[in-house]
């Protein structure tokens, strides 16, 4: 099953959205401000993502640049960061089963579904 985590406010999240409702394929609309991952979730995104979590972080939010930044976190300190604050993950990301990306461009979501 494909999951979008998705903020509708977002302009290249509903771009994301609108490639896979074009897609033809089943998917599942997260919306992680409402339904924030649990620390496992994240981790497990992070994974298969094949990042580190400060590569997930959104650093040009307020909430960052006044809480976090400058700081030495660890990892585990951005995991908590991003679950306590979910506006700092950066957004849309699409997972299919063991694979996934960050639509950013939302063109790599095609990659992905290919």
């Amino acid at each position: 099953m494909i999951k979008i985590y998705h903020n509708p406010r977002c302009g290249k999240s509903r771009e994301g959205l609108a490639i896979l409702e074009n897609s033809g394929k089943e998917f599942e609309i997260i919306k992680y401000l409402e339904n924030v991952p649990t620390k496992k979730e994240l981790e497990s995104i992070l994974k298969i993502l094949g990042i580190s979590p400060m590569d997930l972080v959104r650093t040009n939010e307020a909430v960052w640049k006044e809480k976090y930044k400058g700081k030495s976190l660890t990892d585990d300190e951005i995991v908590v960061a991003m679950i306590e604050n979910p506006k700092l993950i950066e957004r849309p990301i699409v997972i299919q089963n063991t694979q996934g990306v960050i639509g950013r461009p939302p063109e790599k979501i095609k990659d992905l579904l290919n």
